[in-house]
């Protein structure tokens, strides 16, 4: 398990409080990181929003590109996601694999 700064991607220690290059603070979060088939996006993502200790998902591409950046909290209804599934479904026709970045509340994995 890496982590990594959520605003600029700094890859950081495991003890870290701050990020060293910009400054944010880092702790009481963990990134979790899966590389995963289009046809696999879209249950995936589901299943990221429903767990709960989510606070961010990044889909990007094979070559690190960003591609969706969805901020997660924790009043989302269906009604507020359907546009991001939405998203997240073109996307996944669009590539044939992809790498998502979770960011999670610690102590909730």
């Amino acid at each position: 398990m890496s982590m990594n700064c959520d605003r600029c991607g700094t890859e950081l220690p495991q003890d870290a409080n701050y990020c060293f290059r910009c400054g944010r603070r880092v702790a009481g979060s963990f990134v979790d990181e899966f590389s995963i088939g289009s046809d696999e996006l879209v249950m995936k993502v589901k299943e990221l929003l429903h767990e709960g200790n989510v606070r961010k998902i990044i889909v990007r591409d094979d070559e690190g590109h960003v591609l969706l950046e969805i901020p997660v909290t924790a009043g989302l209804v269906g009604v507020v996601l359907a546009p991001w599934l939405a998203a997240v479904g073109a996307i996944a026709a669009l590539v044939t694999r992809c790498n998502i970045s979770v960011e999670r509340r610690e102590g909730t994995h």
